[in-house]
């Protein structure tokens, strides 16, 4: 038997649960909750978690680890019914989870160490994650990821191709690479292999993988190599998710972000011209500290403008200790606001992608016995049931507001 893992966040920290579940095998009425630092919400949601946990399961050993545990250890400890907190290093060792184990929290900003643990097993899903990269070198005025992750560490290429030959022979058909900052990929390594040159090898190193998915991307980070396997390699999948956070030229200064609106606008240009039909995301950040109405409008206009469909908002969230927390702050009602009006646009932009999906082919990865995803990330209805984990090349049909409905041949 094996502890139960509740999970909040990132497809990292997804990832992360997993390994845990290797290592806490054996641990009957043991919950590990894994948390999240990115926003304030995150951590109430865990905090509201742990202590349903302590009145429905008063006999269970309760461990608290994540991001938010190793920005603030000792807040965690003291809640009620938590034995154990672990730091981001310490939830990776097997040896953390023995029952005789203390709490542990090292320093984050003097890791070195990288997981590289083989997961074969994603509970409950259909696309396995690998983890190629781990931490953050940059300081975005509003982030305190760096100082849950610490800097940015790489896998090493030869574990990634092991890792992920393991995953495909345990019958994943689509492997997403995960980390902090995966753009960043490589510049710790020997030769400073690139994002673009690791996706390459890994392709041709393990041919038999059908899918390869990126997750979120530094816009200001894209390499040559990757350029041209956006373009080219069809096991690459045609979706682009971009770490954009606002469309305004003086809030991205003011977050410390690296691209400018130009440059977000030119590499969405590009990635379409390159791949047309390709699937654009974008993460983004609503009611930055100093955003008036007319630095918002900006951001508002941007995503109308580039037509991104795939978006992910976020109500600004002060961090502790982090610069932005220290600016003149936007009221949270008007915060929330904005988020709906940015969303908004997002599901319109949404409705026009799936639209042009109609009367085209999909190869579509079964989630559940009546839905998969496409290559662009979109829900897919199938017309007849299909079992998960299969890959399925269908004909779009038809699509609503939020999904496509394809025809099972």
């Amino acid at each position: 038997m094996s502890a139960e893992i509740i999970t909040f966040g990132c497809r990292l920290n997804a990832y992360e649960s997993e390994v845990m579940r290797g290592h806490a095998a054996g641990l009957d009425d043991t919950v590990i909750v894994n948390t999240c630092a990115v926003t304030a919400e995150a951590e109430r949601q865990a905090r509201q978690a742990i202590r349903r946990l302590a009145r429905t399961r008063p006999g269970a050993r309760i461990i608290v680890t994540g991001c938010a545990v190793q920005t603030d250890p000792a807040l965690w400890a003291t809640l009620p019914g938590v034995a154990q907190v672990l730091g981001n290093v310490e939830k990776l060792r097997p040896e953390s989870f023995r029952r005789d184990a203390p709490s542990a929290v090292s320093d984050i900003m003097a890791a070195r160490e990288t997981a590289a643990h083989l997961v074969r097993d994603f509970a409950g899903r259909t696309r396995a994650f690998l983890q190629m990269q781990q931490g953050c070198d940059h300081r975005c005025t509003f982030c305190i990821i760096p100082f849950g992750r610490g800097p940015s560490r790489s896998v090493a290429l030869g574990t990634l191709v092991d890792e992920a030959r393991a995953q495909v022979a345990a019958g994943y058909r689509e492997i997403v690479l995960t980390g902090v900052d995966i753009a960043s990929y490589g510049r710790d390594l020997p030769g400073r292999p690139p994002l673009g040159q690791a996706v390459r090898r890994l392709l041709a190193l393990v041919p038999e993988l059908p899918r390869l998915r990126l997750s979120s991307l530094d816009p200001a980070a894209i390499d040559d190599d990757l350029w041209r396997l956006i373009a080219e390699e069809p096991r690459l999948m045609p979706h682009l998710h971009l770490s954009l956070q606002a469309g305004c030229d003086l809030i991205l200064k003011r977050m410390k972000r690296r691209h400018s609106r130009a440059e977000a606008k030119a590499v969405i240009a590009r990635a379409r011209s390159l791949r047309p039909g390709i699937a654009i995301g974008a993460d983004l950040i609503a009611g930055f500290p100093t955003e008036d109405e007319t630095l918002f409008a900006e951001t508002l206009a941007f995503v109308r403008e580039a037509e991104i469909p795939f978006l992910h908002v976020f109500p600004y969230s002060a961090r502790r200790e982090t610069p932005a927390a220290r600016m003149p702050q936007i009221p949270p009602p008007l915060r929330r606001e904005r988020a709906s009006l940015l969303r908004a646009a997002g599901k319109t932009a949404l409705s026009v992608f799936l639209a042009t999906k109609t009367g085209t082919e999909a190869r579509v990865l079964v989630e559940t016995e009546g839905e998969g995803m496409s290559e662009h990330f979109a829900r897919v209805r199938l017309s007849r049931p299909a079992p998960p984990g299969t890959l399925l090349t269908t004909r779009i049909t038809g699509a609503g507001s939020d999904h496509l409905r394809a025809e099972v041949p």
